[in-house]
């Protein structure tokens, strides 16, 4: 059922106006009486006037009676129309605040009242949706975790009891606690960009030089696998309002993933298109399997020699946070690629 929307000004200014007019027309009849009684000011139908003076006072007590009985009632139903609703919506934002998401089915005739709602709903269905990402994260960080960590355990109590070679078994602790801290990171960093109430510096970047640097960050990993670097960038600086701080971490983990993947060369490439600006990184490894490309993004999600599953799914928080995409797929040629799509 469609409800006809009407704003609380303008039922404000319809009740006053009635009230307004009868005061009006009162005044009008009170008025018109006393021209009637100057006219008959030193007549011989004095003793009349009088009368009509007393009935007429008369009326207007009781016309007075009346307006102030009619503007109770009109000043009760409107403020019981005004309080019921916002009362509905005092306790649903109270709701909220105590961790119920559940969207309510009010509906209101008023347009501000409505919006209101609208915009508590809306709240209402957002916080549910983070409260439930936030405990799935959690149970999934939870079980990332655990595995370093019994791992770790499991050797050291090993060279404990005297039953593992301790220069292996220390050398299997340190890779283990090396993936723990580099998952530590991953997921302090995701839980700096989730969070709905942390700020950020926006500043201008070349997109060219910060590519760059991510990449000489990663040159010894790089060297060590005899994998090279090629790059591609024009001869004009590209200049990007952007958090620069997040957006070299999205760009360290796609080379980081390349690096782990690729057979041999890296090309990393920035582009200002028409209506974007487009960064590239491929590598000519085996390719992204068919079934992975849809999921490869997605948190805890791990593909063939995969990691930890976290350092894709911050790319595409990162990129999307500034309003653009990421996608992944596969290169004609062999090897995988991964394009960002910044909005300019």
């Amino acid at each position: 059922m469609k409800i006809k929307k009407t704003k609380i000004r303008t039922k404000l200014l319809k009740a006053f106006t009635a009230v307004l007019f009868i005061s009006f027309l009162l005044t009008a009849v009170i008025f018109n009486v006393a021209i009637r009684v100057s006219m008959y000011e030193g007549t011989q139908q004095v003793t009349e006037a009088s009368g009509f003076i007393g009935r007429a006072g008369t009326i207007s007590i009781i016309l007075m009676g009346i307006m102030f009985v009619v503007a109770v009632v009109v000043t009760y139903f409107l403020s019981n129309s005004l309080t019921r609703p916002i009362e509905q919506l005092g306790a649903f934002a109270l709701d909220i605040g105590q961790g119920k998401f559940t969207p309510n089915d009010f509906r209101f005739r008023e347009t501000e009242l409505e919006d209101l709602n609208m915009a508590l709903n809306k709240s209402a269905k957002q916080l549910g949706e983070y409260d439930s990402q936030q405990k799935a994260f959690f149970q999934n960080a939870s079980h990332e975790l655990r595995t370093p960590l019994m791992s770790i355990k499991c050797y050291a109590e090993g060279i404990s009891f005297g039953i593992m070679e301790p220069k292996a078994a220390s050398e299997t602790i340190l890779q283990e606690t090396d993936n723990l801290a580099d998952l530590v990171t991953d997921l302090l960093c995701i839980s700096k960009i989730d969070n709905i109430t942390t700020a950020y510096t926006v500043a201008e970047a070349d997109l060219a030089e910060l590519i760059r640097a991510s990449a000489m960050r990663q040159e010894a990993v790089a060297e060590k696998k005899q994998i090279r670097f090629t790059f591609d960038f024009e001869e004009a600086p590209i200049l990007y309002d952007c958090v620069g701080e997040l957006l070299s971490r999205a760009i360290d983990n796609l080379i980081s993933n390349a690096i782990r993947y690729a057979a041999s060369e890296i090309i990393l490439s920035c582009h200002r298109r028409p209506e974007h600006i487009e960064i590239c990184i491929a590598d000519d490894g085996a390719g992204i399997e068919p079934d992975a490309i849809a999921h490869v993004f997605e948190r805890f999600y791990k593909g063939k020699d995969g990691n930890h599953g976290i350092g894709l799914s911050i790319v595409k928080s990162i990129v999307e946070q500034r309003g653009g995409h990421v996608t992944a797929g596969n290169r004609d040629e062999g090897g995988a690629v991964f394009k960002i799509s910044l909005p300019v």
